[in-house]
């Protein structure tokens, strides 16, 4: 197992695949926090967009390189050669009822199914998939390193990413190079993790969760997008990516930096028992357990971070409140 030192310092081989240029890509979650933050960039890189979204208003934004499209069926052929297949409900806005797990479910695995089921009826492939996909593939660990072949723990989070992976797999019966993103928490500017805990910590009512002794792998939403393309671009990157910073957090650590970084104290922290009884299983899997995920392949292929460590990546996140 590589340590999260020699990752921070790049050791080893290196990827100096070239890239496979630019071209039209399909995108799935393209309005939600990450999507947004990526389609500047792709536009940037000389990409033409066509977003998958139910937000009907969007078509307002169309050009000549961006196309925002309410149904699969709006997409012009030859279909887009590339996909990006990040759609899927927030998994940690609300308690896991029966209910709410359908709706997890079906929001990443039925989207995937309707994408591999439309190129399949065109009778095409996409050169490239990238999907999302997330650390709980995992389950709950204590300190072990895990890397892309880091072992698995039962639970509905890892239900959940198995069963997004391996129906964005299909798309290699196609012919397709699928890549699944196993992304961390996304750190940045007024969305995700930072507009959930700003509000409380700057109220002084943030504290660590639980033991505070859970790990918390992270990543900046500005390296999840350059990683994105980055993977886009590199023909020999496939299968899983863990999409994190080489450098987890403890809970603690990282409720330690969040409060310094906004000039509050920490002092109220959440009893496992309290976790349990407002959040249920979602709060024992996501609050109370953790993983500590490193990127090996990644970092393997040549990628490297902007915000390797967590202060700087919170002092970005949180400079409007220094």
């Amino acid at each position: 197992m590589t340590s999260s030192s020699d990752l921070t310092s790049n050791g080893g081989s290196v990827d100096t695949a070239r890239p496979t240029g630019s071209g039209r890509v399909l995108i799935t979650g393209g309005t939600g926090f990450v999507g947004e933050a990526l389609i500047p960039h792709l536009l940037a890189e000389g990409y033409e967009c066509w977003i998958l979204t139910r937000q009907a208003s969007k078509a307002a934004e169309n050009t000549d390189q961006l196309h925002y499209i309410n149904a699969l069926s709006q997409l012009s052929t030859p279909l887009p050669e590339l996909v990006i297949n990040l759609a899927g409900e927030g998994i940690a806005d609300k308690r896991w009822t029966s209910h709410r797990k359908t709706q997890l479910m079906d929001s990443r695995i039925g989207v995937t199914q309707s994408l591999v089921e439309h190129y399949r009826q065109h009778e095409q492939c996409p050169k490239r998939v990238i999907s999302g996909s997330a650390v709980g593939f995992y389950g709950n660990h204590d300190d072990e390193l895990l890397n892309e072949a880091g072992r698995c723990h039962p639970g509905f989070a890892h239900d959940l990413c198995q069963a997004w992976e391996e129906e964005a797999e299909k798309f290699e019966n196609l012919g397709a190079v699928v890549c699944c993103l196993r992304i961390g928490v996304v750190i940045g500017a007024d969305g995700g993790i930072i507009k959930k805990l700003k509000p409380p910590f700057l109220l002084g009512a943030g504290g660590q969760i639980g033991t505070g002794r859970q790990w918390m792998s992270w990543i900046h939403r500005q390296d999840l997008v350059r990683l994105i393309i980055h993977v886009l671009e590199h023909e020999t990157v496939h299968g899983s990516v863990n999409a994190v910073s080489p450098n987890p957090v403890t809970n603690s650590e990282f409720t330690r930096l969040f409060a310094l970084q906004l000039g509050r104290p920490a002092l109220l922290p959440m009893p496992s028992f309290v976790v349990k009884l407002m959040f249920g299983q979602m709060g024992d899997e996501l609050l109370l357990g953790g993983q500590r995920v490193v990127p090996e392949q990644i970092v393997r292929s040549g990628f490297e971070f902007t915000y390797p460590e967590l202060e700087a990546a919170l002092q970005q996140s949180l400079e409007s409140h220094k």
